[in-house]
């Protein structure tokens, strides 16, 4: 009997990507977004450093910074907003991508109208459950990396998931606008 229940002990202790571990992470809309679709993946916290950005994500756990994916919030001449998920090593040519989306120009969103949009706080967006929904266009080398750490919807916070699995649940429109 005992046996059996160290087995079932050390099996939950196996699954680290188990959607449905509660018991160490706060619960934020991303959160929420990942276990309504059944979203394996996998928590990381770091010490958050205005300005560091994914080098500084990257650095402190040890990850390859081109497997960190930033969530940028960004608008149109018209002010229309819209996410933009970027490998963090990569900057995006917003000439390229206002080509691509027919307009004439856009910029990245004030860290206000960003916060208004998304709901989360610069340095904390996660694409998962925004508070408006916005068309998302991803850089398309991003579906093939094998795992992807993306923000979880607070600062210092990625979860590890695998990009196929974004893909699935945020639809987003594929681009090539990498610098």
């Amino acid at each position: 009997m005992l046996h059996g229940l160290f087995k079932a002990i050390a099996s939950r202790h196996e699954r680290e990507d188990d959607l449905t571990s509660k018991d160490k992470s706060s619960v934020t809309a991303a959160i929420r977004v990942l276990r309504d679709n059944r979203v394996a993946f996998s928590e990381h916290t770091y010490a958050y450093v205005d300005r560091g950005g994914t080098a500084e994500g990257s650095r402190q756990l040890g990850l390859d910074e081109h497997s960190l994916v930033k969530t940028l919030i960004m608008e149109d001449e018209l002010k229309k907003p819209f996410v933009v998920l970027m490998h963090g090593d990569k900057e995006v040519s917003t000439k390229a991508l206002a080509r691509i989306m027919g307009v004439k120009r856009i910029t990245p969103c004030t860290p206000a109208t960003a916060q208004k949009h998304s709901g989360y706080m610069v340095g904390g967006t996660s694409p998962f459950g925004t508070r408006k929904a916005m068309p998302i266009y991803m850089e398309e080398t991003i579906r093939d990396l094998p795992r992807i750490y993306i923000n979880g919807g607070k600062r210092g916070y990625l979860l590890g998931i695998d990009p196929k699995e974004l893909v699935r649940v945020l639809n987003p429109i594929l681009v090539k606008v990498a610098v």
